[in-house]
């Protein structure tokens, strides 16, 4: 979050929309983390396990979108080439484009990891909500043992 925001800063004249987008995604992530992690730790937070099956959903969907349409953008260059970084419309946004050429690629590499990060975590979820929603054996009691 802090690269996307630093990138933000930096620019003159506003950001590619990719840019924005890798923020909302950053945001979204970091909120969703707080009832994720509020749920993991005492059930009663989490509502329903379906919800935090639904918020690790979309965490990796828009993790994912998030890191597709940024190193798409990118074209990932060298960030050493000077005709490169004056060109692209991610890099060329600030008074030190190889700086910002690097955040781009280090918050492509981050999406990419949150992605992964996210996909784990939803099928974490989903096996906890497979197993909190079928019955429990349950232990039948009798009455004392004969001697």
């Amino acid at each position: 979050m802090a690269l996307v925001g630093n990138m933000i800063h930096d620019a003159k004249a506003g950001d590619p929309s990719v840019v924005n987008y890798a923020m909302f995604v950053a945001v979204f992530g970091m909120l969703s983390l707080i009832y994720l992690i509020a749920g993991t730790i005492n059930e009663s937070f989490s509502g329903s396990p379906m919800f935090m099956l639904i918020a690790d959903a979309l965490n990796t969907i828009f993790f994912f979108c998030g890191g597709v349409a940024l190193a798409a953008d990118l074209k990932v260059h060298s960030c050493g080439n000077q005709d490169y970084i004056h060109s692209n419309g991610i890099t060329n946004g600030s008074d030190d484009p190889s700086k910002r050429c690097h955040e781009a690629q280090a918050v492509t590499a981050f999406l990419w990891f949150g992605f992964a990060s996210f996909a784990a975590s939803m099928v974490f979820s989903f096996f906890g909500m497979k197993g909190s929603t079928t019955p429990r054996p349950s232990i039948i009691r009798r009455g004392p043992g004969k001697v």
